[in-house]
């Protein structure tokens, strides 16, 4: 009787007989664009509704259209010496730099002081960020709406209150010298929770060696937050502050909705200037001509914070 092996014998060949796999030239490509593949959706995306706008809002910068002729003529700088020289602008670009002078460095001070007493791990620091957090992804719409009736001359809960303790009726979203006060306000109480959070993720990553390090030499509280506190958290600084300033230069949902600009100017920011020129006037070569503008400006100003602030960032402890 044969054994099994006989019966169904192994094969002739061993493992390290197998004959090695030939890539072909087409097989080597195809590896080599794999990975661009994946990402061609993406890039696509980007492309679509960030490059490609960028390079035709360039483009009607130098144009003359209403949307509705079929004829662009080349105007050449026309519209870029048309909104230099009008007065319009400058007062747009006076009143968001005053917005983001004020309303950037507000938000941060106001940000590290509440994430140092957020950043320990109770229950009622946890609710608390939530709570912060929650108007920074809640509707900038609602928000803005909410806060019209909030500060409301005749109905609103601000003067409600100031009139049970003796005051008299603030023209709050009337009145030229207070209206851009009442945007930063409402500004930061909706980017707060977002920069809170981020700073929070910037302290717990503080090593607490340099805090017992620090209390064994008998460092003050103010001492310990300069020394540091401070200088550890600077990358989170640095970022929050590149974020803040291009959100504070790209406002425009609040302002819209609160005072469209008003009252005589006194909040009419750049973005609000180039929704009324491009989208009620039509004028959209001019309004190109201001995005390109804001734009340029943007990376300006982020180039002069890296070099100026970003040398003193130090990101090993």
């Amino acid at each position: 009787m044969s054994s099994a092996a006989s019966r169904f014998p192994l094969p002739l060949f061993a493992i390290d007989h197998v004959p090695p796999l030939v890539v072909t030239p087409a097989g080597s490509m195809l590896r080599k664009l794999t990975p661009y593949l994946f990402v061609a959706p993406l890039i696509a995306f980007i492309a679509m509704f960030t490059y490609i706008p960028i390079v035709s809002s360039l483009n009607l910068s130098f144009r003359e259209w209403n949307f509705l002729s079929p004829e662009m003529p080349f105007v050449g700088i026309e519209n870029y010496r048309l909104l230099l020289g009008s007065r319009d602008f400058w007062n747009s670009l006076r009143v968001t730099t005053i917005f983001t002078l004020i309303s950037v460095p507000l938000r941060l001070g106001l940000a590290l002081a509440i994430a140092s007493y957020l950043v320990r791990e109770t229950l009622p620091s946890r609710f608390l960020r939530g709570a912060l957090f929650l108007p920074s992804v809640t509707s900038t719409v609602s928000i803005a709406v909410v806060f019209s009736w909030v500060f409301s001359t005749d109905y609103g809960l601000a003067n409600a209150v100031l009139g049970h303790l003796g005051f008299g009726k603030v023209p709050w979203l009337q009145d030229p010298q207070l209206s851009l006060w009442v945007m930063i306000f409402v500004n930061t109480w909706k980017q707060l929770g977002y920069d809170i959070v981020i700073y929070i993720a910037g302290l717990q990553a503080v090593p607490q060696e340099l805090y017992d390090a620090t209390a064994v030499d008998g460092g003050r509280r103010f001492h310990v937050f300069r020394r540091v506190t401070l200088p550890l958290v600077m990358p989170t600084t640095y970022f929050l502050l590149v974020i803040s300033v291009i959100e504070a230069f790209q406002v425009f949902t609040i302002v819209e909705v609160m005072t469209h600009g008003g009252p005589a100017g006194a909040t009419d920011m750049l973005v609000n200037m180039l929704y009324r020129v491009g989208f009620v006037l039509f004028d959209i070569g001019t309004g190109s001509a201001l995005a390109v503008l804001l734009f340029i400006f943007l990376i300006v100003l982020s180039f002069v914070k890296s070099r100026v602030i970003g040398r003193r960032v130090h990101y090993e402890a």
